[in-house]
This record gives structure tokens, sequence and C-alpha cells, in this order.
């Protein structure tokens, strides 16, 4: 019988994969080897929404990283889940 780790785990581990990933990215920017590993696209709101309603002013604001070490990141955090 297989046993069955959960949505919680799934998701823990794919975070920390998009913030090693992420992390190093853009350690390896810097270098000419691995420079590759950062090249990527941001996408998102580039100025954050502000909403001021007089008493409270809520600032909204979204921009998302992808880099082909965050994506390599996710496979091995999904590698991981599988092996559990």
């Amino acid at each position: 019988m297989k046993k069955s780790h959960g949505t919680a785990a799934l998701l823990i581990l794919l975070l920390c994969g998009v913030v090693l990933g992420g992390f190093i990215g853009s350690l390896a920017g810097g270098t000419g080897a691995f420079g590759w590993l950062d090249y990527g696209q941001t996408f998102g709101l580039s100025s954050p929404l502000v909403l001021d309603l007089g008493v409270v002013a809520l600032t909204f604001g979204l921009t998302i990283r992808i880099s082909v070490a965050g994506i390599l990141g996710v496979g091995a955090a999904l590698l991981a889940y599988r092996l559990l």
C-alpha cells in the first residue's frame, strides 16, 4: 500500500524548490560558466497599485521571476516528493 504525504508536503517542497532555485540562480548569474542558470523572464505589476480609502491605504503588487534555476529547483522538489 502506497503512503500519501498530502498536499501540504508538496506545497512546502515546491516553495523550497522555487526559493532555493532562485537563490542559486542569482548567485550563479555573475559567473561565466553557470550564468545561464539566471536566464529568465520577469512579469507582473511594474509599479504597485495603491488604493487610498482615506483611513487605510492598501498597496497591491506582484512580480514573478521565472529562471532556469527556478525551474530546475521545482523539478528537484517534485522528484523529492515522489521519493518520500
